[in-house]
């Protein structure tokens, strides 16, 4: 019965923690670039958007797909780059429980 105790705590700590790190994720910026830094994308570490900066050297009429491309690169930057710190968040705050091979946070 002690067991389960503990769990229930670790659970309850756990879940706490993970609020914690949510309203983190909400306020941590990331920022993705593409196009050796001619376009740069900063979003939230929720995957939220924050701003969008081109290189004025990109804007020419018939560059515009290349445009395209770098901004749609530098967003799937800054998105890799948040998920990797979120994943990295998560084992830290996971660490020490008992949970099985495979299992994902949040449920």
């Amino acid at each position: 019965m002690k067991d389960i105790m503990g769990l229930m705590k670790k659970a309850g700590e756990m879940q706490s923690k993970m609020q914690e790190m949510q309203e983190e994720a909400a306020n941590t910026e990331i920022e993705g670039a593409a196009g050796g830094g001619l376009v740069k994308i900063t979003m939230t570490g929720k995957g939220e958007m924050r701003g969008l900066s081109i290189d004025p050297s990109l804007l020419k009429e018939d560059e515009a797909e290349i445009l395209e491309d770098l901004i749609i690169a530098a967003h799937h930057d800054a998105k890799t780059k948040s998920e990797a710190i979120m994943q990295e968040k998560m084992q830290s705050l996971t660490a020490g429980l008992p949970l099985p091979p495979g299992m994902k946070l949040p449920f």
